[in-house]
């Protein structure tokens, strides 16, 4: 027999094989044309797919092909792929969150038509939680930092035409957090890889921002919680009471809430704020400096200052901006180690190992079995020593002791010709305000760097190509007291494609499902104004997007 029809017939009956072995989930019908074709892509030449399988439509998504792969030496990848007569003609890049470790669906994606496609950037987190991945591990860590999304892509678009017969005619990405980061690396590093961005709460200071986290805890967890802006109202000898928090973000808004014209709870413009922590919180001052619930001492006083200021050295060298005016409502949950989150606020979630391990050149240590208990002393004689975040010195981010694993992990480069000019790509930024995570002012200070070195400081000519959207009383990537929901992908789409940049977005804020609050989201340097009945600013029935004008 002729060799190659040989091998036709042998693929044909391992295919038929496989099919009969699904044909309990896929029905008892004859396999179709799209269960053949899927099924087929394990047998591309030039990538190494471990699986490829139709996935039955669900309430979510009609059914669609699943590939998953691995790219050298450990990056797991998947792509979601609409039938053939669904898809739409485009390829998504889905961002990832956190330190990620895992693969992520983006099935609303696939469900208007996208080729999504998204990858463990090469660790599992069920493995190395965390940032141990990084242990004694560059190329780990340089696929988290660039590598990963970058091959990815290149993966992706491979299967794309293998299964459609042709690529995507538009490849847009689409994240927030380390997404945000994974948008900006790929401008600056990749600038052909796709044809729009939207990257939002961008961890592009990723070391400095891990930084500020460890600033901030090292404040309140220290001499026994001493600059806690929690109380121990039971002692117990855990603080419980979040006292403090609500007088600090009453004060706040009190002197900074209304300046918009509108008190919602949401301070529109933070630098604009005119508070002054030492000046507006003097007469809440505890007598004799003794520490109680419903007063701050001068040690406290200064953990408040330091937290809107950001981090800085022994010589009072600013690291990074802090946080903005209005964040106050997330600090419980983010900074604030009290009974109710067992001393474990989010931001401690993100650093509890990162300087054991993707800080710095040379990890020094394994964390200690309890990275709350300050009181415990890291055992330095183990064969592999300990090290607690709390050890970390500010002194060592001046000093560049991180400056290696900067290069691998920030994303800082102001020059995006290559992506927005040559290329001709659009990126639209956005950050609440509000965040708790990465502070949102150094994504304002990035934008307008991106004005000055790739459009000569000309800011019409840099909206043609990019759009910074800073959102009032928004969290991280999503939440807060207010309008922080809208679809991300769209407004992109429209201006890749028509070439119809966004004017503004509209967002929405909900409390139990209902929406009472809409605004124009406008881009930088623009605000909402309020152009709506007269003298109804405050009455909640005009909060909606058409009594709203970006001036």
């Amino acid at each position: 027999m002729n060799p190659i029809r040989y091998s036709m017939t042998l693929l044909c009956i391992v295919l038929a094989l496989t099919l009969a072995a699904c044909s309990g989930v896929m029905g008892d019908e004859t396999a179709s044309e799209n269960e053949l074709a899927c099924l087929a892509l394990t047998h591309v030449a030039n990538l190494t797919l471990t699986s490829a399988e139709l996935v039955p439509a669900t309430d979510v998504t009609p059914p669609y092909c699943y590939v998953k792969g691995l790219i050298s030496s450990a990056i797991s990848y998947h792509v979601q792929l609409p039938l053939p007569e669904n898809w739409n003609g485009r390829f998504l890049q889905w961002g990832d969150g956190g330190k990620d470790g895992d693969l992520d669906f983006a099935d609303h994606r696939v469900a208007e038509g996208y080729a999504v496609a998204n990858s463990n950037t090469g660790h599992d987190n069920g493995s190395e939680p965390g940032s141990s991945f990084g242990l004694d591990n560059r190329q780990a860590e340089i696929d988290f930092g660039y590598r990963a999304v970058h091959l990815t892509v290149n993966a992706a678009q491979t299967v794309l035409k293998e299964y459609y017969g042709e690529g995507p005619e538009y490849s847009y990405f689409e994240g927030c957090s380390t997404g945000g980061n994974q948008g900006l690396t790929e401008a600056q590093r990749y600038p052909y890889d796709f044809d729009g961005i939207v990257a939002g709460a961008p961890v592009f200071h990723y070391q400095a921002t891990n930084v500020s986290h460890n600033f901030m805890l090292q404040k309140v967890f220290r001499n026994n919680f001493a600059g806690n802006l929690a109380f121990d109202s039971d002692g117990n000898g855990l603080p419980d009471s979040l006292t403090k928090i609500e007088m600090l973000e009453k004060a706040v808004l009190s002197q900074c809430d209304a300046q918009d014209g509108i008190t919602d709870g949401v301070i529109d413009d933070p630098l604009s704020c005119d508070f002054d922590a030492e000046r507006d919180l003097a007469a809440m001052m505890c007598a004799g400096d003794v520490d109680a619930d419903d007063c701050f001492t001068t040690t406290q006083l200064q953990t408040i200052q330091d937290i809107y200021a950001g981090p800085y050295d022994s010589k009072g060298v600013s690291i990074l901006k802090g946080k903005a005016f209005g964040s106050e409502w997330a600090w419980a949950n983010s900074n604030i180690p009290h009974e109710g989150n067992s001393l474990f606020p989010v931001n401690l979630s993100y650093i509890q190992n990162h300087f054991n391990y993707i800080f710095y050149e040379k990890d020094p240590g394994v964390p200690p079995p309890d990275v709350t208990d300050l009181s415990y002393v890291p055992d330095k004689t183990r064969t592999t020593p300990e090290y607690a975040w709390w050890e970390f010195d500010m002194d060592d981010v001046t000093a560049g002791r991180g400056d290696l694993m900067m290069s691998i992990f920030d994303a800082k480069d102001p020059d995006l010709t290559r992506f927005l000019v040559q290329n001709d790509g659009k990126l639209i930024l956005y950050h609440g305000w509000s965040d708790f995570s990465p502070a949102p002012e150094p994504t304002l200070d990035y934008y307008q760097d991106v004005v000055s070195t790739t459009f000569g400081g000309s800011l019409e000519a840099a909206r043609d190509r990019t759009r910074l959207f800073m959102v009032p009383g928004m969290g991280h990537c999503r939440g807060g007291p207010g309008p922080n929901a809208w679809d991300k992908l769209p407004p992109l789409v429209e201006w890749v494609e028509k070439g119809k940049a966004p004017d503004f977005l509209v967002a929405t804020h909900s409390t139990d499902g209902v929406v009472d609050n809409e605004r124009p989201l406008c881009p930088y340097p623009e605000q909402a104004v309020y152009t709506g009945p007269a003298g109804g600013a405050n009455d909640s029935a005009n909060w909606t997007a058409g009594n709203f004008t970006c001036q």
